[in-house]
């Protein structure tokens, strides 16, 4: 007999929804990180450029991107500083923060005192958090966009259910009766139109439309 395939489950992940820059001083020498979204690797290829052409007298840039839902292409490289020091430091904390889709280069003005191999490695990898922390972060889930159909006497209990769920309509319309467009997370689907019937003694309607990833607004900040 074959093995059982499992069916694969996608993961959330997160992407900047607004790049940033943040800066950290390490005996005397400036490493600035500059983060921006990017959806192909061409994209990320040419951001790293364009901040090599911004800060053309700096000692170093060294960049890192991680490209894909799944991360399929990741890239990194040091710029000449020791290998292993900076790139890969860098990398490794979009990839621990779940960052996808995204490139970011730090740039190095050299303060006069050499940090070690150790000392440079902490140094990229807090200089890409501070970064970080000046960009808008969302986080993409995996799930369904519902046509929810339901009488106008329905529809107070609907949205009190959603309310409760933190699920906010994306479209509303109401005609001849009440139609809502929701984003609803894969693993809570099944649960949620099995209440949303439930709570309208069957009255309301659920239609699949597709399934998508999507923005979570309980999940962004900045």
């Amino acid at each position: 007999m074959g093995e059982r395939m499992e069916k694969y489950q996608p993961e959330e992940y997160r992407v900047l929804l607004e790049g940033g820059s943040g800066e950290i001083t390490e005996k005397k020498s400036r490493f600035i990180a500059t983060l921006r979204s990017c959806e192909t690797e061409s994209q990320a290829a040419a951001f790293v450029e364009e901040m090599k052409k911004k800060y053309w007298d700096a000692s170093h840039n060294c960049s890192a991107y991680v490209i894909g839902s799944r991360g399929e292409t990741v890239r990194c490289s040091d710029d000449g500083e020791p290998g292993g020091t900076a790139g890969r430091p860098m990398l490794e904390v979009l990839l621990g923060e779940g960052i996808r889709n995204a490139a970011v280069v730090v740039t190095r003005y050299f303060g006069g005192t050499l940090l070690g191999t150790g000392g440079l490695a902490r140094a990229y990898a807090q200089a890409v958090k501070a970064g970080l922390a000046g960009c808008r972060v969302g986080t993409m889930r995996y799930g369904w966009e519902l046509l929810v159909r339901t009488d106008y006497n329905g529809i107070g209990r609907i949205l009190h259910l959603l309310g409760q769920r933190g699920i906010e309509p994306e479209e509303s319309d109401y005609g001849a009766d009440v139609r809502l467009k929701l984003l609803v997370p894969a693993d809570l689907e099944a649960e949620l139109a099995g209440e949303l019937v439930e709570a309208t003694n069957g009255r309301a309607e659920i239609e699949k439309l597709r399934e998508l990833y999507y923005i979570d607004r309980n999940f962004t900040k900045r």
